[in-house]
């Protein structure tokens, strides 16, 4: 059963205000859901979208930071939980380990790099929690191809490349994830 998902995503906007919407729709529903946010902690981009429109719908928020981006990103200190870490690593292996699922939104390096391990994680499996690709508006297309491609050059097992789960909206993720609408009485 899914209580926190991890949300690897931007510390910008970008500049198609769909992500922006997404996220903070993405933040909103899990608090409607009763479900937790662990994310990285920030108050920039679409972190800060998430983790605002989950607090604003009374949902339970935890932020993991290193001690390097403290400053850097600006540490989110009104969230139910704040951990500042001493490395990137560390920061991703306790929002690992805090979390039952991984839903990643459009960003940059730093947010592939956080996809990547965590399916890698799996591949070798240290853990089997579901991994999913939030593609807003095909901003993932390409590179869902180049894995793809990397499939039929065989430097990626088709297994492997199963385990990366893709949804083109917020609901349907949830969907993908088993997380059904709240019902009310």
């Amino acid at each position: 059963m899914i209580q926190n998902i991890a949300v690897f995503c931007a510390s910008a906007n970008g500049t198609n205000p769909i992500y922006r919407e997404a996220a903070e729709l993405l933040g909103r529903t899990l608090a409607q859901r009763n479900i937790g946010l662990i994310y990285g902690g920030a108050t920039v981009g679409l972190m800060c979208a998430v983790a605002e429109s989950s607090l604003a719908a009374g949902g339970r928020v935890v932020g993991v930071i290193p001690e390097v981006l403290v400053d850097l990103e600006v540490a989110h200190h009104g969230i139910t939980e704040l951990h500042i870490t001493d490395t990137m690593h560390t920061r991703k292996a306790l929002m690992g380990e805090k979390s039952d699922a991984f839903i990643i939104l459009p960003g940059g390096f730093g947010t592939f790099e956080e996809m990547f391990e965590v399916l890698a994680w799996q591949t070798l499996k240290l853990h089997q929690k579901p991994i999913l690709l939030l593609n807003l508006n095909g901003f993932y297309d390409k590179l869902l191809a180049f894995l793809d491609h990397c499939v039929t050059e065989g430097m990626l097992k088709p297994k492997s490349r199963e385990i990366l789960l893709v949804a083109n909206t917020v609901e349907q993720a949830l969907n993908l994830l088993g997380i059904a609408p709240t019902t009310s009485a």
